[in-house]
């Protein structure tokens, strides 16, 4: 079935993991034998071949780099203006691949239409682009608000104004505390640029501030449930009802510790924590029971997010295996409609509403 994945770190992956995507899962994880220097060395999952393969067509595809202050613990750029660069080192690794003819950038109601014509007109999936929407996760780099038309006009739709820790914009996991000023010149200039607006990362007070004053588009790339997975990166059902009223669309996330309580990094193993894909339907359905529908969420796998197999369901090998899904769904009692919705129909109403 025709996929969407609403968030993967590829850019990310390509220029600071050094991993040349467009080469198999396995011919990258070979080279990266006997590598140290990332907890996930040897168990990528995402390459564009397996992205094909699982006839996965569009994502949305990530800029990533975080100002961190001086009494900032996080790893991060020490500058707005190196966050910056870096952003733009990966959007020059986008077009890279466009170049190439191995990606295609999907930015309004036009070229959104024209690329699922072409991964539906039933010819193999080999040789077509995969299409990225891009979206910038934590506004760090976004040096002054001017900035932020320079990325509209680059291609730019969707930002998430905080990531981990303090930011310049946002307060987000783990933190606590409001946007204040700036965060509110930031949404104010999202919405006349018609950006959409990424709930995920952002602290209670953030989240409750954010959806107060922004009045545009709103969906959560890869967010799960505080009721499964009690820890402050994951929504409240009082967070997720806010969205279901906004009309969002909220994406399942694969990174494990969000999946199951009690994830210890570096020792727990998704085998050990019975991690399946099971149990992402299992977020993906209290969604559901708090929407009376199966119309606010989809995937947002966020997979080799800084993670690998090691930490991802265990019956998911690569990102292709997110084909999987229907028929586990269709077990739960979803229907075909459902189905489609959830794998593609969400994410594509959504975009065509914003893009109209």
């Amino acid at each position: 079935m025709f996929t969407i994945d609403a968030h993967l770190d590829l850019a990310m992956n390509a220029m600071e993991w050094n991993r040349d995507l467009r080469h198999p899962v396995t011919a990258i994880n070979s080279r990266e034998s006997g590598l140290t220097d990332k907890p996930d060395r040897g168990n990528a999952t995402v390459s564009l071949p397996e992205l094909r393969k699982g006839n996965i067509g569009l994502v949305v595809a990530t800029q990533i780099a975080r100002y961190v202050a001086p009494n900032n613990p996080l790893p991060g750029w020490h500058s707005p203006e190196q966050a910056w660069a870096q952003t733009q080192a990966q959007l020059a690794w986008y077009k890279a691949m466009e170049d190439d003819g191995e990606m295609v950038q999907v930015n309004n109601l036009i070229s959104l239409e024209k690329h699922i014509k072409l991964w539906q007109d039933g010819a193999l999936f080999s040789n077509k682009p995969v299409g990225y929407i891009l979206s910038l996760e934590g506004a760090d780099s976004i040096i002054t608000i001017k900035h932020l038309e320079t990325a509209y006009n680059y291609g730019l739709r969707a930002v998430g104004p905080a990531h981990y820790g303090p930011g310049r914009y946002a307060q987000g996991t783990d933190a606590t505390g409001y946007m204040g000023a700036k965060g509110h010149e930031l949404l104010k200039e999202m919405e006349r640029l018609n950006m959409i607006l990424d709930a995920t990362h952002l602290c209670d007070d953030s989240f409750w501030e954010a959806l107060d004053h922004f009045n545009g588009h709103v969906w959560a790339s890869h967010n799960n449930c505080r009721a499964l997975v009690n820890h402050n990166r994951q929504f409240s059902d009082e967070q997720i009802k806010e969205l279901i009223n906004r009309g969002a669309v909220i994406g399942g996330a694969m990174d494990a510790w969000m999946m199951v309580p009690n994830w210890v990094r570096g020792e727990s193993t998704p085998r050990g924590m019975d991690c399946n894909l099971e149990v992402l339907i299992d977020h993906m359905d209290h969604i559901c029971q708090l929407a009376g529908n199966a119309l606010h969420i989809g995937i947002g796998s966020d997979l080799d997010g800084a993670f690998g197999t090691e930490q991802c369901p265990y019956d998911l090998q690569t990102i292709t295996d997110e084909q999987k899904l229907p028929t586990l769904l269709k077990k739960r009692g979803y229907t075909d409609i459902d189905i489609e919705n959830i794998m593609h129909g969400n994410w594509l109403r959504f975009l065509r509403k914003a893009w109209d």
